[in-house]
């Protein structure tokens, strides 16, 4: 999906949300230099995958935090992960690095993976790239898991 069938998408869901332009940002450090109006609710996003190339995940938490991989797998019962390459995620979610996104998954037709999103977002808004990193789409957590679970991804929603 392009950035204008995301924001389609959303519309088509019934979904309100607000669109934020800016430069291209590939990396959380690019992205203080970006002004956002809430900057607090900016999202980051891990793609990974299991030591198999069986089980792929989506980990998304506020950009301020730090995902330690091992203390994930330990406490999530996955195999040993690593991130994701810039193949898998092209082909899986028709994204590239600098441009993951929740919003993605709805790229993933085989629905092959799972979003832990950080219970951190529930209490309002969260801030994701559009399937493009030009831009930021705020909406609600709670639309964004309805929208991805309805598309038939798994969601898990847990303190990361």
């Amino acid at each position: 999906m392009t950035r204008q069938e995301t924001c389609d998408a959303l519309t088509a869901g019934g979904i309100a949300y607000e669109l934020t332009e800016h430069a291209a940002v590939f990396n959380m450090q690019e992205l203080e230099n970006v002004r956002l109006p809430y900057p607090d609710r900016d999202a980051k996003n891990l793609f990974v995958r299991d030591d198999k190339k069986q089980r792929y995940y989506l980990i998304t938490v506020r950009g301020d935090k730090r995902v330690d991989l091992k203390a994930f797998r330990e406490r999530f019962g996955t195999r040993k992960l690593s991130f994701a390459s810039p193949e898998e995620l092209m082909e899986i979610m028709r994204l590239i690095p600098g441009a993951v996104t929740p919003l993605g998954l709805l790229n993933d037709g085989e629905r092959k993976v799972t979003l832990y999103l950080d219970a951190a977002f529930l209490d309002g808004l969260i801030g994701v790239h559009p399937n493009d990193n030009t831009a930021t789409v705020w909406l609600k957590a709670e639309d964004l898991v309805r929208l991805i679970r309805a598309h038939g991804n798994q969601v898990i929603t847990a303190d990361i």
